[in-house]
């Protein structure tokens, strides 16, 4: 579990400051970060990906959401008339949650488990395929996490300054889309290369 392995990665860093210092360089602890990362179930990168993709993703829209709602309630008060065409910049940010949605949903699929007798008669192939797995779907949720995680708030931001701006005079409002729409693309690129990631990630051994 958890607490063996931050208390083993303490036993190693202890191994490693005593053989720095002269001391002694023997002991039942692990002797890299690699034997670390091996002792670690597949399945719980695969997990911790899944939720990344989705958490990450809704924090995101919220942060965008957040930073664009303000701004046009705020200046909605003064101009009325852009409250309805400025909740595309709400749409666009919802959008990265939807991402994130997908993209855990296609993560979650590809999580399954073997037969006992597979895994009692390849061992060694199980849990090569299990990591490889495993790093691939957890890897894959960060990449999608953190890009929609900017994306949501760049384009809150932009939403924002669309909405002030639109506000103010109402032939900058197409403008200030265009730059938007390239900023909503940005959560595109991170769910396409996650989407690649995960392609050949399979817990299930024939």
């Amino acid at each position: 579990n958890w607490s063996e392995v931050l208390l083993r990665s303490t036993q190693l860093y202890s191994k490693q400051m005593a053989c720095a210092g002269g001391g002694s360089c023997y002991g039942d602890v692990y002797e890299n970060w690699s034997e670390v990362l091996s002792d670690i179930n597949p399945y719980a990168f695969a997990f911790v990906g899944t939720g990344l993709a989705i958490g990450l993703s809704v924090l995101g829209a919220a942060w965008g959401i957040f930073i664009t709602g303000s701004s046009l309630l705020g200046a909605a008060v003064r101009a009325p008339r852009i409250t309805s065409k400025n909740l595309i910049s709400v749409i666009f940010c919802e959008a990265v949650a939807i991402y994130g949605v997908i993209v855990s949903i296609i993560l979650q699929s590809k999580i399954e488990h073997n037969e006992p007798a597979v895994i009692r008669a390849k061992p060694d192939v199980v849990n090569t395929i299990a990591m490889n797995a495993g790093y691939s779907m957890f890897w894959a949720g960060v990449c999608c996490g953190i890009g929609n995680l900017a994306c949501g708030v760049c384009v809150g931001i932009c939403g924002s300054g669309c909405a002030l701006a639109d506000a103010q005079n109402g032939a900058l409002f197409v403008k200030i889309l265009v730059i938007e729409i390239f900023a909503s693309a940005l959560g595109i690129f991170a769910i396409i290369v996650a989407i690649i990631m995960s392609t050949t990630a399979s817990f299930k051994v024939e």
